[in-house]
């Protein structure tokens, strides 16, 4: 075999068979010139040639050299830049390799991207760079850790650049709303970037519906803001209700609550059921209709049947020629060693949730025995708050600690290639931020006010300081603020900093280098001012153009990941828990529309150029968007029953209120609900006077306080009412879970993954190829036919 180049610089290298042939691919106009470079290397300027940083340097430089790389090396200040520039034959070898594969076989004319854009260029490159390995066996990863190399970066295409800048990538681009370039962006970032930007796409516009009602459910309780007779009971009411603490706290009337009981209105309501069944089907449709627009663009990128396993083998055999394939390997010990260190993280989470909870508790006391009036009759809201925003902290602070485990646990694990490692730390990263984002809120929905006890059996924590209480309308406002908070903090915060942070870093690199490019002088040279060149720059435009993507804030291969780790935390949230905070939709939605910029704008001007890769799915994130709808239906169908009132007011409703008790009354059938709500506590009782020493010692005199909870006044036992709530939550948890995800399946069924078009077009591709296949096969035997 051997290889010839035409006359025209820009015509691609083929390759010929040594008997003569056809070649095996056909001449087609190539998108590369000499002039670009695929890869950059920066290092710090060695003197002394007898350094071992300066050695391994130079070894890593001759071994790409033994591979016909071109390496132009290019010094400036402090710091040396080594061009990387890869022979054709490389891609050549590349593009053969591809066409007899089956990643590719189906298409019978060949549809698949065999073209050598600089995209492709970047990603064989990378490959080939992180592949090869000097005397010590050490590659560039290694040289990278240990200093030989400062970092190392592909080029953004200046042109391709200011399009995208243009079309995407500038915040007026924001009055598109839906409309993304993903071809475009495709060409430029690969099909892994594409695939992010369309997901990100498709989920924003699919918010809308989900925001529309989410704000009309709120709009609902609105509505019977003025006129519900729960709210008019509360703020009405005289019951004198018992002390929230036990030092310094004295008795407290309902009514001084009014407030707390109208923004409970706004989201307990009956359209929260409708809203939440709507929010768990919602999810399904998502992900189904998803799968049907993710297959229209891969069929259209032509990387349908696209397989990462068999472009990696490509890549090592173009690499090296003599590789091995590096084999799949299972160990029970590792996997039961990793099982139970992660069990240890979710343990310690769990415990920082609980001292968030000692916390709350701790802060709750203080305030009440303050002084100042304000902080003593809202303790209990401002100690919420306060959990909540410590809450916040904390989910920053573990968020770095979760990483730097996953990728511990992914070391130990050995993965065999970087993808199989990549969906490793992307199932255990999520299952950490999962549980340190929700673990608060799962207590604060399922826990709070259920295990705190009532007068006279308080449950403390170290006998000493009493469980937080919910509010007599509900636990679910609580959950209300606590999701706000977060949720409110973490998407304005966050945006803030993912743009900021890269803007002023870019900003102070840029102006720590202005005095190194002055030095660098300008270039006269006319041909490096004609942009449609076929030549080499000179040395000069070649530095400044490194210079200014060296600039640029670095990447790395898991830059991708947190962007999408970012918006399936925000989809966990708009699912998991809607039932509280019907409003969620709406935040995500106007959140996202200003993402899709903010994330353009950050790699296409603020950050350097990612590594393009190949794919034709969003890979495990599809499985862990299926698990949080799931986890939805279960969370939202025990929100209903068990944290919010909506079961105990249907109970008092059909079986305990006016209307169940005399067929015709003028009385509203919710009349009387919160007085039966409530029971009494009576300081005579020897067990209620210990709890309330210190409140009836300071001159209290009164004789009886209720509480929430549904107990007999006379023994403090649970009445047969509550046992009657307690059936009716659970079957509703069970029909309301069996309902939904009945809906779910028939949804999944009913909306195919690939759309018929999809299918007819792959069909015919095959089609096409069987003939040609079976074309070629005639003209062989025809020939050896003639010849005999």
């Amino acid at each position: 075999m051997r290889m010839f180049f035409t006359d025209r610089e820009e015509d691609v290298a083929l390759y010929e068979l040594d008997n003569g042939n056809e070649p095996l691919l056909t001449s087609q106009r190539n998108l590369y010139l000499p002039r670009l470079y695929d890869y950059v290397l920066v290092a710090e300027k060695v003197e002394d040639m007898e350094d071992q940083i300066f050695k391994k340097q130079d070894a890593f430089i001759c071994e790409l050299k033994r591979k016909n790389i071109k390496v132009t090396r290019i010094e400036h200040e402090e710091k040396v830049f080594f061009g990387i520039c890869a022979p054709e034959e490389i891609f050549t070898r590349y593009k053969y390799l591809l066409k007899v594969s089956d990643a590719c076989n189906w298409s019978g004319e060949q549809k698949c991207d065999l073209s050598v854009s600089f995209c492709t260029r970047i990603r064989i490159v990378h490959f080939v760079l992180n592949n090869t390995f000097i005397g010590t066996g050490e590659g560039l990863r290694d040289l990278l850790c240990k200093g030989a190399f400062e970092s190392t970066f592909c080029l953004h295409e200046k042109k391709e650049q200011k399009k995208l800048k243009k079309k995407w990538a500038s915040w007026l681009s924001v009055m598109r709303l839906f409309k993304q370039p993903v071809t475009d962006v495709k060409d430029y970032f690969g099909e892994k970037v594409a695939l992010y930007f369309l997901w990100l796409g498709w989920y924003t516009r699919m918010l809308v519906p989900a925001a529309v009602i989410g704000v009309v459910v709120f709009l609902y309780g609105l509505a019977f803001f003025n006129t519900s007779p729960l709210i008019h009971e509360v703020c009405d009411s005289n019951i004198v209700m018992c002390p929230r603490c036990d030092i310094r706290c004295s008795e407290w009337n309902l009514s001084d609550t009014c407030t707390y009981a109208k923004v409970s209105q706004l989201f307990d309501n009956e359209g929260t059921v409708a809203f939440a069944m709507f929010m768990a089907i919602w999810a399904t449709l998502f992900l189904e209709l998803w799968k049907r627009h993710r297959a229209l663009h891969v069929s259209k990128w032509k990387v349908f049947d696209w397989c990462e396993e068999e472009e990696e083998l490509i890549l090592e055999i173009v690499n090296n020629p003599k590789c091995k394939p590096k084999e799949f390997t299972h160990s029970y010990l590792r996997s039961i060693v990793v099982l139970l260190l992660v069990t240890l993280v979710l343990v310690v989470i769990i415990g920082l949730t609980q001292a968030l909870v000692i916390c709350r508790v701790l802060t709750a006391i203080l305030l009440s025995q303050s002084t100042w009036h304000f902080l003593r009759d809202n303790s209990s809201a401002i100690a919420m708050l306060t959990g909540a925003v410590l809450h916040y902290i904390t989910i920053q602070l573990m968020t770095r600690v979760n990483k730097i485990v996953a990728f511990k646990l992914c070391e130990f694990e050995k993965p065999r290639s970087f993808a199989i490692t990549e969906k490793h730390f992307t199932v255990k990263m999520f299952t950490f931020q999962f549980f340190t984002l929700f673990s608060s809120l799962f207590y604060v929905a399922f826990f709070l006010g259920r295990i705190n006890g009532y007068p006279g059996n308080y449950v403390r924590i170290a006998g000493k300081w009493r469980l937080e209480e919910c509010h007599p309308s509900g636990c679910l406002t609580d959950l209300f603020i606590q999701m706000a908070v977060i949720l409110l903090l973490k998407q304005t915060i966050n945006n803030i900093f993912e743009f900021t942070v890269p803007w002023f870093k870019l900003c102070f690199k840029r102006t720590k280098a202005k005095t190194m490019r002055r030095k660098c002088g300008n270039c006269y040279r006319k041909a490096c001012q004609e942009e449609e060149g076929n030549f080499d720059q000179c040395d000069l435009c070649k530095l400044r153009n490194w210079m200014e993507n060296y600039d640029l804030n670095a990447v790395n291969a898991f830059s991708l990941f947190n962007e999408f780790l970012e918006m399936v935390l925000q989809f966990s949230f708009t699912t998991i828990f809607v039932a509280a905070f019907p409003l969620a939709p709406l935040l995500a939605l106007i959140n996202n529309i200003f993402e899709i910029r903010l994330d353009a704008i950050k790699m296409v001007s603020l950050e350097r150029r990612l590594v393009p890769k190949k794919t034709n799915d969003i890979g495990v994130w599809t499985r862990i968007l299926e698990a949080v709808g799931v986890m939805a239906v279960i969370a939202n169908g025990l929100v209903i029953g068990i944290s919010s009132d909506f079961i105990p007011r249907l109970v008092y409703r059909y079986h305990y209120g006016p209307c169940a008790t005399s067929n015709s009354t003028s009385l509203d059938c919710m009349t009387g609900y919160i007085n039966n709500t409530l029971a009494t506590a009576f300081m005579s009782n020897v067990y209620v006077k210990e709890d309330f020493k210190y409140f009836i010692e300071h001159g209290n005199n009164i004789t009886q306080c209720s509480y929430k909870d549904y107990r007999s006044d006379e023994d403090q036992s649970l009445t047969s009412q509550f046992w009657l709530i307690l059936a009716l939550r659970f079957a509703f948890v069970i029909l309301f879970e069996h309902v939904v995800v009945m809906c779910k399946f028939i949804a999944a069924w009913f909306i195919p993954d690939n759309p018929t078009r999809v299918k007819n077009e792959r069909l015919d591709d095959k089609l096409k190829r069987l003939k040609k296949e079976l074309e070629e096969a005639d003209a062989v035997y025809n020939s050896r036919s003639t010849e005999v």
